[in-house]
């Protein structure tokens, strides 16, 4: 486990919040209160939601998707392959919130995925069915936006986000990169 590399290197990490962006900082001084799901690259671990602000290394990374926000209006978004779709819209400012920063613990980043790319998405987990049977306007092509990672065979996906979500924690209020 990552706690375990983590005391065997005495290294710890500690996410802190700079200008609304989550960062990492390791020390062998300080313990966090909550480790998080790490990803790994060539660079080393990163924050989770921090490989969505990086952009493509190559044209062979590319995935394009549109949000259709809950106005109607659509935004054209240059993704890469292996980008978690609710932290690539915190990246670009898109209301999906969130709320529980991918722990499958609401329904927060629930959104409508278009017919075609629908049945091209793994099949969700019980955890993920779960927390759908929570969201407000379930429909069949509903999913987590957590639980989608782009790869190519979605380019061209469409999700739609719903006229209004459960738990916003404040009325009117505009979700910030985690």
């Amino acid at each position: 486990s990552f706690r375990n590399l983590c005391k065997t290197a005495s290294v710890y990490t500690k996410i802190v919040k700079d200008r609304g962006k989550s960062s990492c900082i390791r020390s062998s001084n300080i313990v966090p209160l909550q480790l998080t799901r790490q990803i790994y690259i060539s660079g080393g671990p990163l924050c989770t939601g921090d490989y969505e602000w990086q952009d493509p290394k190559s044209e062979d990374e590319v995935v394009n998707i549109v949000y259709i926000e809950k106005d109607g209006s659509k935004k054209n978004i240059r993704g890469k392959v292996g980008d978690n779709v609710m932290y690539l819209a915190h990246r670009y400012g898109i209301e999906l919130e969130g709320a529980c920063e991918a722990s499958l613990a609401c329904s927060t980043c629930h959104v409508y995925v278009d017919e075609e790319n629908f049945d091209k998405l793994p099949e969700p987990d019980e955890k993920e069915e779960d927390m759908l049977d929570m969201a407000a306007f379930l429909k069949v092509n509903s999913r987590l936006g957590c639980q989608i990672i782009l790869d190519k065979h979605l380019e061209g996906m469409e999700l739609e986000l719903p006229k209004a979500t459960r738990n916003f924690y404040v009325d009117g209020h505009v979700p910030q990169p985690h």
